[in-house]
């Protein structure tokens, strides 16, 4: 029997499947493919976000997540210190125009 998942897989998973005696197929993505699935996933993951019961899941997705985010950032080449500084202006635009920021 063939399980197809079309699923971001880490590193370590396709060996994982070898030893409990299967034989994984992956494909490494071209860029385009791997940004639009890193995007869907951190899609899925907060859909599981929405979902949790407990302080614990809830700290799962948000690992889960910025993990993902980290990800995306490095491939589009924006720093932490980059995110940060933006994160501050927009802060700052929100407040100036009264608006509520999220």
């Amino acid at each position: 029997m063939i399980k197809k998942y079309n699923k971001l897989i880490r590193d370590k998973i396709p060996e994982i499947i070898k030893e409990a005696g299967w034989v994984p197929t992956v494909r490494i993505l071209r860029k385009s493919e791997f940004l639009n699935a890193l995007k869907k996933k951190v899609f899925e993951e907060a859909e599981e976000l929405i979902q949790t019961r407990d302080r614990k899941e809830i700290i799962d997705e948000i690992v889960d997540i910025q993990e993902l985010l980290d990800v995306l950032a490095a491939e589009i080449k924006l720093t932490k210190s980059e995110i940060k500084k933006l994160q501050i202006a927009k802060r700052k635009n929100a407040a100036a125009s009264k608006s509520v920021y999220f």
